[in-house]
């Protein structure tokens, strides 16, 4: 060993250092002691100088395994040689650490991704973790990456080193929450679900196994992974694991331990020891993903190994105790029996028959106190099937208060232990099924009187049963009286009971009967405490002398002292789950140690109290009963304040969401009211600015869409264009005349001087005429002004009457009617179009007539021709002013039609229509004396 570890040390050429490495490890199993002494420094360099060559760092890794690893292959080893190896394997592990560089340097080694150095690292590193865990877990913690670098073990296609990587995850996560926590955080949980599935979870191989006990590691009273477990949504994923078949004959030994780790690990997520907010919230997420109902489904299937049996019970009895909906569900359940029965009484009868075997019966009973553990319904429902009222006559079904009673009053001192624990349950902590259990009733032979239960627990005391018996009786009793003074009367009612637990108290008996002195003693104590004085033989006074006389108060003291100075007590203090080695030792139950720890001190002061105190005492009850009668009152005020409350507060919702849809609807009506007074004030500018254009124009269209006032202001203009058509045809007359002047004259002139003074007239005749010619063209401006209005206000009404249409009515009637009045007056423009080009040709004539009349002054010998001229002219022009004439007559006619459309009564003209004719008649004598 020397040489070769010379050879390693000194040798140039890496094949020696190799084959020298090599033979280390050949010798290192047989020459483990010598080996790890001279050559594990060497072995060290090696890893930390040839870490290009994978083939040399396997052999070394392989030859520290050997040295350190206590797992030997050989089996002629001497008696003393295993102590011997675990101090060796301790001490060479210790030597490695020494050195935290090396932990770190095999951390570095196991990210290699060859086979041949990873797998001999991870051996090396769980080697280690078992000989120093405390050591390396800290080493690794402290490491940059350590533990997330090891995670990455279980990714490793390569099943040997991913299984080898579960292995060594299980020894580093022992006993450290801050890596249990770091792993988790490292999706653990995720991996490790993953690996169970692929390997056929129950049915799966030893990997199962052991990624469940890795799964403990991680869970196991570390709450911080369990509420991560519960918040991932992993607890739905242990249900595949519990689902069993019709035929559960043939278990195989792997598949009956992967069951029952399986069922630990839903056992370690709803502990009674986890915080109750954790273990609560894990029970509901079981029953809403099935978990609990394929429990059951295992509970009552046929089959089933009897050791996976009992742990689905303690399972079952865990993931209830404490939780109503889950309380419910099992009290629902029923065994596929013929006719169908509830699982808690297929349960019980398990739990009374002798022939079952003690785990079983020990996880039957606590199924039972876990269904009863804070479920006042469920304790209501076994006592109502004691209850004469409920008893079922026909016998047909057994109920569990009746296999209660059986097992209380059987044979079997387990059976009686059982069943009277059981019974305690369902009156633990609920004063009115105490006074309710007094009421039953048993038949204990033909012909004899029925006696009450009561009466019957204290006969069997008396008759000196086993001690198992009377402890478990003995118990019931004091669960029962305990806080319920009517039990205590009938308890006492009885003159027999109290002589027997007095005599029981003062004798001297073994060590086996003080644990019955002591709970004797328990009892007569809860007769003084909870007395409510009702009878005057048994009034605590007079109890208490009787206890200073036949017994002493030390000596009741020290009697009562023997309970919670038992070694079974202790045992029983410690957790709810009932589990004892053997039937003999089962003796206490665990709430009942509860009970102890609350009575032992008041009823030690109760029994040294005077009857002054006594009194004060009585009168301090009655007032704090008084005041809780109080706060019940107040309570229930209070309560009833918060239905009404909540009452309101669902108005002040409804009223809410009615105010909000109303100020929606307010908003829109809003918005809808803003709309109609933006149109509004828009047509009434528009208005507005009618009325200060037009003087007629002074309220709103009706709903005809015409103003009567329209209307008069129609009226005045027909009645100013009948005047302005008289005036014309005046003015024609006078010109008619004028030209019959004109002709006479010329008739006349006949001499020279005649035609000179009939020039000198003619001149004064022209400039008459010039002037008259100056009138026409003023008038003839004025209409063309007035023309203009009239085509400006046809526009303005126009405009207004398809404005106001939308606004102020909708009707077909209107909107025809509408229609028919814009074409009227598209036509009355289109007429007085036509009436303003006849004016201005009106005016060209009067221009062209005044240039011939200047033209006759300037030439008079050329008058006769210009005067025959002129009168040509003037005809024309007379036929121009008919035409213009007959224009007018004809508007005046559309306007009398409109006017008549619109409603209104339009007189007859008739002294124009005889003007009309009038005129006819002259320009038919003026054509024929031409």
């Amino acid at each position: 060993i020397q040489k070769l570890c010379d050879r390693v040390a000194s040798s140039t050429l890496l094949d020696d250092r190799r084959d020298a490495v090599r033979a280390l490890k050949s010798l290192s199993k047989k020459y483990r002691l010598e080996v790890g002494i001279q050559a594990m420094e060497h072995l060290i360099h090696v890893l930390q100088t040839d870490r290009s060559d994978s083939e040399i760092i396997g052999y070394a890794l392989d030859t520290l395994y050997n040295v350190i690893s206590n797992d030997l292959e050989e089996e002629e080893q001497e008696e003393n040689s295993p102590k011997q190896v675990d101090d060796l394997g301790s001490q060479f592990t210790e030597i490695f650490i020494k050195q935290q560089e090396n932990v770190t340097l095999l951390l570095t080694l196991v990210e290699e991704f060859d086979f041949h150095v990873r797998w001999p690292g991870v051996k090396l590193l769980t080697s280690l973790l078992k000989q120093q865990g405390p050591q390396v877990q800290q080493i690794i913690l402290v490491s940059p990456m350590g533990v997330s670098r090891l995670m990455d073990l279980l990714a490793d296609s390569r099943e040997v080193i991913r299984n080898d990587g579960v292995l060594l995850l299980q020894q580093l996560t022992k006993s450290n929450a801050a890596i249990q926590k770091i792993v988790a955080f490292e999706n653990a949980f995720e991996r490790l679900l993953d690996i169970i599935t692929e390997e056929g979870n129950s049915d799966g191989g030893i990997v199962v196994e052991d990624c469940l006990l890795l799964l403990q590691n991680l869970l196991k009273n570390n709450n911080s992974n369990q509420n991560f477990f519960k918040e991932g949504s992993y607890i739905q994923r242990m249900k595949p694991w519990f689902e069993v078949g019709d035929d559960n004959c043939g278990w195989s030994a792997q598949k009956v331990t992967n069951l029952h780790l399986m069922l630990q690990l839903v056992r370690v997520l709803v502990s009674p020891t986890n915080p109750p907010g954790a273990t609560s919230s894990c029970q509901k997420a079981m029953f809403h993903c099935g978990l609990l109902q394929q429990l059951c489904t295992i509970l009552m299937a046929t089959g089933v190994p009897a050791d996976i049996l009992t742990e689905t019970i303690n399972t079952v009895s865990e993931v209830i105790r404490g939780c109503q909906m889950n309380q419910d569900y099992f009290a629902s359940v029923n065994a596929p029996s013929n006719p169908p029965r509830p699982a808690i009484v297929v349960l019980l009868m398990s739990m009374v028959n002798e022939r079952q075997p003690f785990v079983l019966r020990c996880a039957v009973l606590y199924c039972f106190q876990c269904f009863l553990y804070k479920n006042q319904k469920g304790q209501g429902e076994i006592v109502s099937t004691l209850l004469p009222s409920t008893i079922d006559a026909t016998g047909n079904s057994v109920s569990a208060g009746q296999l209660l009673c059986g097992g209380l009053f059987s044979t079997d001192s387990l059976s009686n232990w059982c069943a009277a624990v059981a019974l305690a349950h369902a009156l633990q902590e609920n004063a009115t099924l105490k006074e309710q259990l007094l009421r039953v009733q048993l038949a204990t032979s033909i012909g004899n009187p029925p006696v009450s239960l009561l009466q019957q627990c204290t006969n069997i005391l008396s008759q000196g049963s086993k001690v198992q018996t009377r402890v478990g009786l003995l118990m019931l009793l004091c669960t029962w009286l305990s806080n319920c003074s009517i039990a205590v009367t009938h308890f006492l009612h009885n003159p027999a009971n109290v002589p027997f637990l007095t005599g029981q108290i003062a004798e001297n008996l073994g060590e086996e009967e003080q644990l019955v002195q002591g709970l004797c003693a328990l009892l007569l104590g809860i007769s003084i405490y909870y007395n409510d004085n009702s009878l005057e033989n048994y009034r605590k006074e007079k109890l208490k002398q009787l206890i200073e006389k036949r017994i002493g108060r030390e000596n009741f003291i020290e009697k009562l002292g023997f309970i919670s100075k038992h070694e079974l007590y202790s045992r029983a203090a410690q957790k709810p789950q009932p589990s004892f080695s053997s039937p003999e030792h089962m003796m206490f139950d665990h709430e009942f140690t509860k009970l102890v720890k609350e009575l032992e001190g008041v009823i030690s002061k109760a029994i040294y109290k005077s009857s002054e105190e006594d009194k004060k005492e009585e009168e301090v009850k009655k007032t704090l009963e008084q005041h809780d009668n109080i706060v019940t009152h107040y309570k229930k005020v209070i309560r009833e304040q918060d239905q009404e409350l909540e009452e309101l507060k669902q108005q002040v919702n409804t009223l809410k969401s009615q105010n909000e849809q109303l100020q929606a609807t307010v908003t829109q009506q809003v918005s809808q009211i803003q709309q109609h007074k933006d149109q509004y004030n828009l047509l009434k500018v528009q208005l507005g600015k009618d009325t200060q254009h037009h003087n007629y124009h002074s309220d709103t269209f009706q709903m005809n869409g015409i103003q009567l006032e329209e209307v008069s202001k129609l009226k005045e203009e027909l009645e100013e264009w009948k005047s302005k058509h008289e005036l014309l045809q005046g003015q024609l007359r006078e010109k008619d005349s004028l030209i019959e002047k004109l002709k006479s004259l010329q008739l006349e002139m006949g001499t020279e001087q005649s035609s000179q003074t009939s020039n000198s007239g003619g001149l004064e005749h022209n400039n008459e005429l010039q002037k008259e010619l100056e009138m026409l063209r003023t008038q003839m401006q004025l209409q063309s002004s007035e023309i203009a209005k009239l085509q400006t206000e046809n526009q303005k009404l126009q405009a207004m009457s398809t404005t106001a249409d939308p606004v102020l009515g909708d009707s077909g009637a209107a909107a025809a009617r509408n229609s028919e009045l814009e074409g009227r007056l598209v036509q009355e423009v289109k007429e007085l179009k036509s009436e303003v080009k006849a004016l201005s040709e009106e005016k060209a004539s009067l221009k062209q007539h005044l240039d011939s009349s200047n033209s006759t002054v300037a030439i008079l010998q050329d008058e006769k021709s210009k005067l025959q001229q002129e009168v040509a002219e003037s005809k024309k022009e007379q036929d121009d002013l008919l035409v213009l004439l007959a224009d007018q007559d004809q508007k005046l006619s559309a306007l009398k039609n409109k006017l008549k459309d619109l409603g209104v009564p339009v007189e007859d003209e008739d002294d124009i229509e005889s003007g009309d004719q009038a005129d006819e008649d002259e320009d038919g004598d003026e054509d024929e004396q031409d």
